[in-house]
C-alpha cells in the first residue's frame, strides 16, 4: 500500500526525522491560509499523487507570497498530472502540500528496502540526491553506500557512522545524520514497510538535514497490525479494478495489453504472461486467484476480467493442486452464464480432477476453447486475436 508525501512526512516526523513546516490543502483558499501560517519568503506548493516526477509535470511550484500560493494551488488542484510513473492517463490532483521553502546547500538520498538475497533490510545512501536512485545505481553505483542490518540487532549508531563517513560527511554532519537514519529505519521496521525513502534529504545552508520529500510503501500482509496506516489509503489513487479485486482477496494488477489472464500461482502467472508475449500478444493483467480459490472467487475474478474494456481474449491457465480443476470449471461456467460474454475464452487445465474439469467445460454449452498444454493454449489465444482483427 502507498500513501501520500504529506502522510509519509507525518510518520517520519513522529520517528524523529526533521521535515519542513507545512500542511495539506484541498482548496486554493486553504493553501493561502497555510502559507500565511508558515510565513517567510519561500513557499512550495506540491501536488499530492502516488507518483514521482511531479515537478517535471508542473505539479510543484515555488512561490513567495500567500496570494501566489493560492494561485499556484488553483492551477494544480484538479489538473491531470502526467509523469513518467503515472502513464499517459495521468492522475487527478485532489490535494496539495503547502510548506516552507529551504535554502539548500546539498541534496542527498536515503532509503531502506528489503534485500531478499540476504534476507535483511539494507540502508542505502548517496550524495546524488534529487534523482532516481535507479539511474545512480546503473550509471555510478560506486556513489551508493549500503549497510545491511541484522533484523534481530536493529539499527545501531555504528551503522549510521559507517554510512555517514562512507558518504564523506564531516564529523558534525555525521552526528546530525545519525538521528535521521535512525528515524527512517524506525519507521521502516515498526510500520512494516517495503520501502522507506527520503529523496532528497537536503543539507541546508544552516547545516541541518531536512526531509524535503518522503515515500513510504507498506507490506499489505502487515496492515492488520496497523489500523492507523490502513486508514491512510486513498482509493482515488488506485486502479478501480484493482480496488475491486482486493475486496475479494484476489491478486490483480492492471496492465496495458489485450489478453485477460486468470491463473493460480504467481509463478505460473508470470510464465503465462511470458508465453503470451512470445506469440505476439500482450497481457492485459496479472490475476492470481490463488491455490485456495473458491467457486465464488473464480466468478468474481472472471467478472473483473470482463470489466476491462481492453480485454479482447480471455486466457485461463490453471494447474490444479489445491485449486481443483473441476472447482475452476464450475466457477468459470457460472460466471460466463451470469455475465454476457462475447469474447473468445481459451482454457488450459492440468492437475487434480482435470478430466472432470474439461468435461464440465465441454458440456456447458458455452463457447470455450479447451487447450492441452501452455504452448497450444497460447497459440489459440494468438489465433483468436487474429480472427478479431
Amino acid at each position: 500500500m502507498k500513501i501520500h508525501e504529506y502522510q509519509a512526512k507525518e510518520i517520519l516526523k513522529g520517528c524523529g526525522v526533521p521535515v519542513p513546516k507545512g500542511k495539506v490543502a484541498e482548496t486554493p483558499e486553504e493553501a493561502r491560509k497555510v502559507a500565511e501560517e508558515i510565513g517567510g519568503k519561500a513557499i512550495v506548493v506540491k501536488a499530492q499523487i502516488h507518483a514521482g516526477g511531479r515537478g517535471k509535470g508542473g505539479g510543484v511550484k515555488l512561490v513567495s507570497t500567500p496570494q501566489e500560493a493560492e494561485k499556484a494551488a488553483k492551477e494544480i488542484l484538479g489538473m491531470t498530472l502526467v509523469t513518467h510513473q503515472t502513464g499517459s492517463s495521468g492522475r487527478v490532483v485532489r490535494k496539495v502540500l503547502v510548506e516552507e521553502g529551504m535554502k539548500i546547500k546539498e541534496e542527498l538520498y536515503l532509503g531502506v528496502v528489503i534485500d531478499r538475497s540476504k534476507a535483511s533490510p539494507v540502508v542505502m545512501a548517496s550524495r546524488e540526491g534529487g534523482v532516481e536512485i535507479e539511474k545512480v545505481a546503473a550509471q555510478t553505483p560506486e556513489k551508493i553506500v549500503k549497510e545491511w542490518i541484522d533484523p534481530l540487532m536493529g539499527f545501531k549508531p555504528f551503522h549510521a557512522n559507517k554510512i555517514g563517513y562512507g558518504l564523506g560527511l564531516e564529523p558534525g554532519q555525521v552526528g546530525k545524520m545519525r538521528s535521521v537514519l535512525s528515524g527512517l529505519y524506525k519507521a521502516f521496521y515498526e510500520k512494516d514497510c517495503l520501502l522507506a525513502e527520503i529523496n532528497p534529504l537536503v543539507l541546508t545552508e544552516s547545516g541541518d538535514f531536512i526531509a524535503l520529500d518522503a515515500k513510504l510503501n507498506f507490506d499489505d500482509n502487515g496492515l492488520f497490525r496497523h489500523k492507523e496506516i490502513s486508514s491512510l489509503r486513498d482509493l482515488n489513487e488506485e486502479v478501480p479494478l484493482e480496488v475491486e479485486a482486493s475486496r475479494y482477496n484476489l491478486n490483480y494488477i492492471k496492465l496495458d495489453g489485450n489478453v485477460g489472464c486468470m491463473v493460480n500461482g504467481a509463478g505460473l502467472a508470470m510464465a503465462t504472461m511470458d508465453i503470451i508475449k512470445v506469440v505476439g500478444a500482450e497481457p492485459a493483467n496479472f490475476l492470481d486467484v490463488g491455490g485456495g480459490a473458491t467457486v465464488e472467487m473464480v466468478k468474481n475474478g472472471f467478472r473483473i476480467l470482463m470489466s476491462d474494456p481492453d480485454v479482447k481474449v480471455v486466457f485461463i491457465n490453471i494447474f490444479g493442486g489445491i485449486l481443483r480443476c473441476d472447482t475452476l470449471a464450475k466457477g468459470v461456467t457460472e460466471a460466463v452464464a451470469e455475465v454476457k460474454v462475447n469474447l473468445p475464452v481459451v482454457v488450459r487445465l492440468e492437475g487434480t480432477n482435470v478430466e472432470e474439469g474439461r468435461r464440465i467445460l465441454n458440456q456447458s454449452g458455452l463457447n470455450f476453447t479447451v487447450a492441452i498444454g501452455m504452448k497450444e493454449a497460447a497459440q489459440k489465444v494468438a489465433e483468436a486475436l487474429k480472427t478479431l482483427g
